[in-house]
């Protein structure tokens, strides 16, 4: 039964999307949780949803403006957070719910037919594309490349700019780097699990690998392998049960999470009860 269903093309397709995906949100993820960028990842992937809509609007693919707008809203955040006293938390969900609100709008401007946002919303790994598949094998290699070649610049800006700033290192300029290739990745990931959902496969695998884990570069790698089981199961469960790939993942992702974190509670109390 297996083999039969490796034979069907998007069924190949979703196999190695959900590897590559894995690759980008074990590493970048890694990132995000630990600089805590989970609310300003999640005000990037809902501020995409207006550059989808206004794809439709004029009738070009929706990923493409939807990148533009994901990487307009985080340097609009960084820039508006450092030429104002304004909580970065205050403008995320100003940039969260204009995105969304302008969304709602493009598509509600679109003549003939609305178009379905079910799968940008919810995702859809079945219907990736031979396209989408190298688009994200060539961006897998490439922060694979970019934080394997300045690592130690990483890590330092992770948990300490201080010795950046000794170093001469222009912190500003890692920031706006960063803050591009995570918004890229999150659009991507859109067509994986969408944006509802998004932000939970880029937070999951890394938060499972930290319960084991706190080196950087342990987590990363982790994380990778854990978000490949974790999207091949969720997958292999849709398929058989014909239920949501994007939302199976997620539920599987989190029941995992939770029973590792039980596991290592229980673990952490009987070792302290035999030598406490």
């Amino acid at each position: 039964m297996i083999g039969v269903i490796f034979k069907y093309q998007f069924i190949q397709n979703a196999i190695l999307a959900a590897l590559f995906s894995s690759i980008i949100c074990g590493i970048v993820g890694t990132i995000i949780v630990e600089k805590r960028l989970v609310n300003m990842s999640g005000g990037i992937a809902h501020s995409s949803f207006g550059g989808i809509g206004f794809g439709y609007l004029l009738g070009i693919e929706p990923i493409i403006p939807g990148i533009i707008f994901s990487i307009l809203s985080a340097l609009g955040i960084i820039g508006i957070k450092r030429l104002s006293n304004t909580k970065s938390d205050t403008l995320i969900n100003m940039f969260w719910a204009g995105g969304m609100s302008l969304g709602i709008l493009f598509i509600n401007l679109t003549q003939g037919y609305p178009p379905d946002m079910t799968s940008y919303l919810f995702g859809d790994i079945l219907t990736v594309s031979k396209l989408y598949v190298k688009i994200l094998i060539v961006l897998s290699f490439f922060i694979l490349f970019i934080i394997s070649s300045m690592f130690t610049y990483w890590k330092a800006y992770l948990f300490d700019e201080e010795h950046l700033r000794v170093m001469g290192i222009n912190i500003l300029n890692l920031e706006i780097f960063l803050m591009i290739i995570i918004a890229i990745s999150i659009v991507l990931m859109i067509k994986v699990v969408g944006i509802i959902l998004v932000i939970a496969l880029l937070t999951i695998p890394p938060a499972i690998a930290k319960l084991f884990t706190k080196n950087l570069k342990s987590m990363m790698i982790f994380s990778i392998f854990i978000g490949v089981f974790l999207c091949y199961l969720g997958l292999y469960l849709s398929y058989i049960f014909n239920i949501p790939s994007g939302a199976t993942i997620i539920l599987v992702s989190i029941a995992l999470y939770l029973c590792l974190l039980g596991y290592k509670r229980v673990r952490t109390h009987h070792y302290s009860d035999i030598y406490g």
